[in-house]
């Protein structure tokens, strides 16, 4: 080839190499190659990270079956160990015991319980298991003897997680000196068998931490120590764990036992319970506090009460009902006592003459609560005193009433400048509970007559003097737990405050019509439970009272 011809073959190669690129079939074929390798060396990878799983798992399974499991060389490897899931499959007609019932009586007795690991300490050849079930505690002992209990069935005890659920059988036997840090103090129960029924993952707090009270860390910081304290926001971010504490259980217990009480002492009295709607077509308490909803394409509210259907329950002739049940506010309020959604407990009933007829009953009805709780509930009362101390509250045989100018003149006389016709604000109303308690030595009483501007529409005004009106506020502990009144029963009046409010007339024309055709004088009033609660058992905050809080920063869980 010449010299001239060299150049001219070059570049005929050179086009014979594009024309190959940029070939469609070719450059399929090259592109189909790199994928392929590249599927290979990810299929290579994952299938080495696969085994490196697998290997991990069964590793882990391998330590796991150390510590769920009975070494199958141990003689009494049947008496300890986690057994299949519970799933329904057997009743087998073995019987549990309550923790709470461990006592003196069942001394050298074989029991089965069923209970949280509170605590667990391993000393040598021995465990001492803590075993918790609601406000009830028993410490449970395993020796090994190698007859009843073994050195294996000891270290499967001592590696429980806490807060896991085991069943333990044993021998109920009577403690020389008293168990102080459990409730069931005169016994012990004597290990023979036990069997994790579901194990605790890591927790998010320890239980230990979140039962202290206020005083045994301020005991401690005296002493140069410092005790892990559990902040409000722990407790209601993981109220599930929270709510296992004593006081928590028993707090619950008491706030059912209001209900129960309510229910008894309304029912005596020929009330009936009912159920009202919780969506309404417009605000049953007036005002901007009201949180709006979509309904089916049209505008609607949730409850503020179930005071429309109260009354209109009334006009049907069930002339004294009652009803627990949910109340929204959609107020932002962030204080110790507001809630966004709280437990009402609401009664109506109609009236001869005077408002005072809803007042008797009331009284009745809380002085019958007190006492009730103070008697039938004193267990749970002393439990949550154990962590929050309280002083019982006082109260008379007949509730005291005082009306709102001898309230507003009682803070006057102690130097206090307050409207005569504005609401008392809460630093007012714990003064003037503090007057009431030094002067009639009672917590609890009733304040009447308020100011008619600061009441709802639907409220009776006062015939003698038309800046009050025929309402009134109970009181706890200096707050505010009940506000009721004589309600309007005469429609072209009811009307009549309804505009005088700003209310749109047909978002409660249903309401209005319900007085157009006879109505009976009637009076009522509304509780919140969860205040009830807390100022009875002297709490600091209402959350406390509340199983899974709602105010305006909380909304879950």
């Amino acid at each position: 080839m010449s010299a001239e011809e060299a150049p001219v073959k070059e570049m005929a190669d050179m086009e014979v190499q594009e024309q190959q690129d940029v070939d469609p079939e070719v450059a399929a074929k090259k592109k189909a190659e790199r994928e392929a390798k590249k599927a290979a060396k990810a299929a290579e990878k994952a299938k080495k990270e696969a085994a490196k799983a697998a290997a991990k798992a069964a590793e882990a399974a391998r330590k796991l079956a150390l510590t769920t499991q009975p070494d199958p060389e141990d003689p009494l490897r049947d008496q300890y160990g986690d057994p299949p899931m519970v799933q329904s499959r057997e009743r087998t007609g073995r019987v549990w015991t309550s923790v709470r019932d461990l006592d003196t009586t069942l001394s050298d007795a074989q029991v089965l319980v069923r209970a949280r690991v509170h605590a667990v300490r391993g000393k040598g050849k021995s465990a001492f298991v803590v075993l918790r079930q609601q406000t009830a505690t028993v410490q449970a002992v395993l020796f090994v003897d190698d007859e009843t209990v073994s050195k294996q069935m000891v270290k499967y005890a001592c590696n429980i997680p806490k807060e896991s659920i085991v069943d333990v059988g044993g021998i109920i036997k009577v403690t020389g000196t008293p168990i102080e840090s459990c409730s069931q103090s005169a016994v012990e129960l004597h290990v023979t068998e036990i069997r994790c029924i579901s194990r605790s993952a890591a927790l998010p707090f320890e239980l230990v931490d979140a039962c202290r009270s206020e005083q045994e860390v301020k005991e401690a910081n005296e002493r140069g120590e410092i005790l892990p304290v559990v902040s409000q926001d722990t407790r209601l971010d993981n109220r599930v764990i929270d709510l296992r504490t004593p006081a928590n259980q028993a707090i619950f217990r008491i706030q059912s036992a209001v209900c129960q009480l309510f229910r008894e002492a309304l029912l005596s009295k020929d009330f009936v319970e009912i159920h009202t709607p919780k969506m309404l077509s417009g605000a049953s308490e007036g005002g901007a506090a009201v949180f709006h909803v979509d309904y089916m394409g049209r505008p609607a509210c949730l409850a503020q009460s179930p005071q429309f259907y109260k009354q209109m329950a009334i006009c049907g002739d069930l002339t004294r009902v009652f009803e627990i049940g949910s109340v929204f506010r959609a107020e932002d309020s962030n204080t110790h006592r507001h809630l966004t959604e709280f437990i009402g407990l609401d009664m109506e009933m109609a009236i001869f003459e005077s408002y005072h007829e809803v007042l008797d009953v009331l009284d009745h009805l809380f002085v019958y609560m007190f006492r009730g709780l103070q008697s039938r509930f004193s267990k749970e009362l002393s439990v949550i005193s154990q962590q929050y101390p309280f002083e019982p509250l006082q109260y008379l045989p007949e509730t005291l009433r005082i009306t709102f100018a001898e309230g507003i003149q009682m803070l006057q006389d102690a130097g206090h400048a307050v409207d005569p016709l504005e609401d008392l604000n809460t630093e007012m109303e714990r003064t003037l509970g503090r007057l009431v308690k030094e002067k009639y030595n009672t917590d609890f009483y009733i304040l009447h007559k308020f100011p008619l501007g600061i009441r709802p529409f639907y409220t009776m005004p006062d015939p003698e003097d038309d800046r009050y009106s025929a309402s009134f506020d109970v009181f706890i502990r200096g707050e505010e737990i009940i506000s009721g009144a004589q309600r309007i029963h005469d429609a072209d009046l009811l009307r009549e405050r309804a505009e005088k409010y700003g209310i749109p007339i047909d978002q409660v024309q249903s309401y209005l019509d319900a007085f157009k055709c006879g109505a009976y004088p009637h009076g009522g009033a509304g509780v919140g439970l969860e205040r009830v609660v807390m100022l009875f058992c002297g709490l600091n905050n209402i959350r406390k009272t509340s199983m899974f809080p709602r105010d305006p920063r909380r909304l879950a869980p």
